[in-house]
């Protein structure tokens, strides 16, 4: 049985040698080999790990102690460890194979995956290209290594909600900006559709969903030596019901310039986030039937009930663009941060900026009715009312350039407590949603700062509480106290009486006496 070989590495040696620099300080190392010197290249015998050529190889030790080197000899004619190739005449194949024939490797029959009839979670989600009509899966690159360099190959799980970030390293930018797929916008959302569900029959129009991209930035390019447009991150929004499988994606982006040099590189980062409308029976009742203090305030849009939300800032102060506040019964709030407006002035219009801030408030989806107890369910209408929203006016005042946009969401929720007394109830009486505009101007703002406000107003009108106690009137007969009035009077007039009689004694007893 024969042990294990290596690879022979002689022939790449002169590769090897070339792009590691010699350990000698002259690049060189000089044997004596009797009366003839011969130059050689080492290095580390360490960087060398097994060998089978069949020809012999020198293990010196450095004059300076270091450790054994390895050394090939350079510009002799006379070793010469480049064989020619033996021919192979047609008669001599058979000889050849019966003494040096194995078996080989067959590459396994190509077979087409099979999929499941819905994603499970962990899924690669399937993406198809109508123009050349391959399957491929959504990716989510990845860092890799200590330098945190990107990988691109990562597929992006079904329902596995993260954040990854990686670096790219450009050594020539000003080709790479216009070249390279991963810094244009354009790439992540054009020419492919994600499948609904995983599939390997013929692809239907139906099973396909295109990717919507949120206000995408142009395409990059380089002035002034920087490079515009890059992509500096990448949001993904899937929208998913069950087994059903996938319903909408969104994609928005941030993007940044880069200035033109010879070590450029950029950090990116890469988000995936799953939600669902189907999960909306399950919230949890705030209140039975009335609110509890405390408790999220719950909201419905077609139909659909969730939470009421507000805009929650990132730490470096710029609005999330998933986390938001739950806005809670009966406490207030406020909260602020920045919005940022993407860098392409020449394609923003006041619409585009209005209808960017309006997103931005009311989050992934737009309130449209709120719920006026805390135990309402979504079938029953009569237990639901709409918000009153009110908006800005586009046209700006005394400025030929300015652009009338919401900057701040003040939401005033009017409740009260009905019912008795001993057990009230709190319920939401009328909801509106007032936003509070200022002009814009195009050109000196690029982060527009936004403030939201949560105030809720207590309207109980409590009944009027009795003035005291009620008096007890006994009602008795008028001469119920005569008896007791008879013996008093018997009393007095016997003590009257007694009296006289004393002092009738004590005068006849004075007159005896003298």
């Amino acid at each position: 049985m024969r042990g294990p070989r290596a690879v022979s590495l002689l022939p790449l040696l002169p590769l090897l040698l070339a792009s590691l620099p010699a350990f000698s300080p002259a690049g060189a190392f000089q044997r004596s080999r009797g009366s003839r010197s011969v130059s050689q290249v080492c290095v580390e015998k360490s960087l060398i790990f097994r060998s089978n050529t069949p020809y012999s190889t020198d293990i010196v030790s450095d004059p300076g102690g270091q450790d054994p080197l390895f050394c090939v000899q350079l510009d002799d004619s006379q070793p010469n460890y480049f064989q020619q190739p033996q021919d192979i005449k047609e008669s001599d194949f058979a000889e050849f194979l019966e003494k040096y024939g194995r078996h080989s490797f067959l590459a396994p029959s190509q077979v087409q995956p099979s999929f499941s009839a819905f994603y499970r979670a962990g899924d690669p989600i399937l993406i198809y290209f109508d123009s050349s009509s391959v399957l491929s899966m959504l990716r989510q690159p990845i860092k890799i290594g200590a330098s945190g360099l990107c990988v691109d190959g990562n597929p992006a799980g079904f329902l596995d909600n993260k954040s990854t970030s990686c670096t790219r390293i450009f050594a020539n930018l000003s080709k790479s900006c216009m070249t390279d797929p991963a810094l244009d916008a354009a790439s992540y959302y054009r020419d492919f559709t994600v499948l609904k569900v995983p599939i390997n029959d013929t692809i239907m129009p139906s099973m396909k969903v295109n990717v919507t991209a949120v206000s995408p930035p142009g395409a990059p390019h380089v002035k002034d030596n920087t490079c515009i447009n890059v992509v500096s991150e990448v949001i993904y929004e899937i929208e998913y019901s069950g087994t059903s499988g996938i319903q909408s994606v969104s994609v928005q982006f941030k993007v940044s310039n880069i200035s033109v040099n010879s070590r450029s590189s950029l950090q990116q980062h890469f988000t995936m986030h799953f939600w669902t409308r189907t999960l909306s029976h399950m919230l949890p009742r705030s209140g039975n039937p009335g609110y509890i203090t405390g408790a999220p305030l719950l909201i419905a849009n077609s139909g659909a009930k969730q939470h009421m939300s507000i805009l929650r800032s990132e730490s470096d102060g710029s609005c999330s663009q998933f986390l938001r506040h739950k806005v809670h019964f009966g406490r207030n709030m406020r909260t602020g941060c920045k919005i940022s407006l993407s860098p392409i002035l020449e394609d923003r219009n006041c619409s585009y900026i209005q209808q960017k801030l309006y997103k931005a408030f009311q989050g992934m989806n737009r309130t449209e009715d709120f719920a006026i107890t805390g135990s309402a369910h979504s079938t029953q209408a009569e237990e639901w009312m709409t918000i009153l929203i009110e908006n800005c006016s586009v046209e700006a005042v005394n400025c030929t350039s300015c652009c009338m946009v919401p900057v701040a969401l003040e939401i005033q929720i009017l409740w009260a407590k009905v019912g008795l007394l001993s057990n009230p109830q709190a319920q939401v009486l009328g909801t509106r949603h007032f936003y509070q505009c200022q002009p814009l101007k195009f050109l000196n703002m690029s982060m527009v700062p936004v403030t939201t406000v949560v105030t809720f107003t207590d309207l109980t009108d409590w009944p009027e509480p009795p003035r005291g106690q009620p008096q007890m009137h006994w009602k008795l007969p008028f001469d119920i106290f005569f008896p007791f009035k008879v013996a008093l009077n018997v009393e007095r007039i016997y003590r009257g009486d007694l009296a006289g009689y004393l002092l009738l004694i004590l005068i006849m007893s004075s007159i005896f006496y003298f």
